[in-house]
């Protein structure tokens, strides 16, 4: 399997205490960490401006995947033998934003074992949630970490993450407290197989990491413009729980 480049559309919708959707488009990425260099799957074409680097990522090593098997080692999991399948951008032109990145992690016979979800913000951190989907493909986690300044730490997600294809993928992301949803966001992924299709994914390839910071910044603005109060960011030292 070499890296596999999705046409994105990621939408998130605010229900309290105002209502606020928006849509953009970009380019996701499904990745083996399967001990080579990921890289060396891209297109030539593309390698001038694309690059999958590890300290993009959680953990300390030069290697992504040694990386996420120590992440497993703090849960006490041996993940050496696992199959590992990262879901995520790229960097573009030297610089890397992932909202959101997903590993789906299969033992050796191709049995599932966990769901490894890393969250970045804007503010340079990131945090990462262990997850066991049921047979559905849904998990559920305590709310750890700030991401949005206009919403604090409280709640619990309800996460769908069905493994990606190679037709697509469909990622849902709920933040749940109590008598609300507050917070929606959906991540779906399709293979470009039209013309149109490609050369959207042609024209997104360069800069899409530039793009989507831009985009969730102007629409943190817009945010604010309204008067949606914002929560003050608690310290968070500790991205491997």
């Amino acid at each position: 399997m070499t890296p596999t480049a999705y046409l994105a559309t990621v939408r998130h919708v605010r229900t309290t205490p105002l209502q606020h959707d928006f849509t953009y488009r970009t380019v996701t990425w499904a990745i083996p960490l399967d001990g080579r260099d990921p890289n060396s799957g891209i297109p030539w074409w593309q390698r001038t401006f694309i690059r999958f680097r590890a300290s993009d990522h959680l953990g300390d090593s030069g290697d992504w995947r040694d990386n996420i098997v120590a992440f497993a080692a703090t849960h006490d999991l041996d993940a050496s033998s696992w199959h590992i399948v990262a879901l995520s951008g790229a960097a573009t032109a030297g610089y890397a934003f992932d909202p959101l990145t997903l590993y789906w992690c299969t033992d050796p016979t191709g049995d599932p074992v966990a769901v490894i979800a890393e969250v970045r913000n804007t503010y340079g951190q990131r945090h990462a949630y262990l997850l066991r989907p049921d047979s559905k493909g849904v998990a559920r986690a305590e709310k750890r970490f700030y991401v949005s300044p206009f919403n604090d730490v409280s709640g619990s997600y309800t996460m769908s993450v069905p493994p990606p294809d190679r037709s697509g993928f469909d990622v849902r992301v709920t933040l749940h407290r109590p008598g609300e949803r507050p917070f929606v966001a959906t991540w779906r992924g399709i293979r470009p197989r039209s013309l149109s299709d490609r050369v959207r994914l042609a024209l997104h390839l360069p800069l899409a990491a530039q793009v989507v910071t831009v985009r969730i910044r102007l629409q943190g603005i817009r945010l604010w413009a309204r008067r949606l109060p914002i929560h003050p960011r608690p310290d968070h030292s500790e991205e491997l729980t």
